[in-house]
C-alpha cells in the first residue's frame, strides 16, 4: 500500500511506501516555524501553538512521479537541514540531512493531505512531540515519545543499512552525494527575521 504525495497545485506528485514503518510527529522548533514563514504559509502550516506535523520516513520509501523539476531547497543556516518544497505553489515537501549517508526524511503533512487516505489512516496518530520550548504561549505543550523516537531512528537506520535502502534517495545524486537541487542558503539576518516573528 502507498500514500499519495502531492503539492497543492498538483504539479509535483509522488508516493510514500511502507507507511506503517513511518513515524508521525509534531515539532515546535523555531526552524520549522521560520520555514513556514519563508514559504508565506504560516497560517495553514502551523497550529495555534506553532507546531508543525511531520511524517518521518526513510528516503528510499519516497518516489516522485511527476514534476520533480519544481523541487526547490533552502537551508536556514550553513549547517541546517535541507528543507525541500515545491516552488510552483510553495508546498513544503520535507527536510533531510545535508548528506544521503544519513537516510532520513521528515515529510510535511501539507504534501500528504491531497489523496484518498488521510494522514492518520496511513501513518497513525502523533507518536512523539518535540522542541516544545519553541511553542507559543504558556503553559508549553508536553513533550512525549522521546524514547520511542530514538528507537525508531536506530531501527530504521539499521533497516536501511541491511536492506541496501541507504543507496536510494530521491533528494540526492547518489554518485556525488549532492542534493539534486542546489540549496539556497539564507543570510543570517533573514533567518533571524523569520525566526523572530
Amino acid at each position: 500500500m502507498t500514500h499519495l504525495l502531492r503539492c497543492n497545485c498538483g504539479a509535483l506528485t509522488g508516493t510514500v511506501e511502507h507507511e506503517q514503518l513511518a513515524n508521525h510527529s509534531i515539532c515546535y522548533c523555531r526552524d520549522c516555524q521560520a520555514f513556514a514563514r519563508f514559504l508565506g504559509r504560516e497560517a495553514d502550516l502551523l497550529d495555534a501553538r506553532g507546531g508543525c506535523e511531520n511524517i518521518q520516513a526513510l528516503p528510499k520509501d519516497v518516489a516522485f512521479d511527476e514534476g520533480v523539476q519544481h523541487l526547490a531547497c533552502v537551508r536556514l543556516s550553513k549547517t541546517g537541514l535541507l528543507r525541500w518544497y515545491a516552488a510552483c505553489c510553495n508546498t513544503p515537501i520535507g527536510n533531510t540531512p545535508a548528506t544521503s549517508k544519513l537516510p532520513f526524511v521528515g515529510l510535511a503533512r501539507a504534501c500528504l493531505e491531497n489523496g484518498p487516505s488521510t494522514v492518520e489512516a496511513s501513518f497513525g496518530p502523533v507518536r512523539f512531540c518535540m522542541f516544545t520550548s519553541g511553542a507559543r504561549g504558556r503553559p508549553k505543550p508536553r513533550s512525549f515519545g522521546g524514547a520511542g523516537r530514538v528507537l525508531w531512528f536506530i531501527r530504521t537506520r539499521l533497516r536501511a543499512r541491511f536492506t541496501g535502502g541507504f543507496r536510494k534517495n530521491p533528494f540526492f545524486d547518489m554518485a556525488s552525494d549532492r542534493p539534486i537541487v542546489e540549496p539556497k542558503a539564507l543570510e543570517p539576518a533573514e533567518r533571524d527575521r523569520l525566526a523572530a516573528q
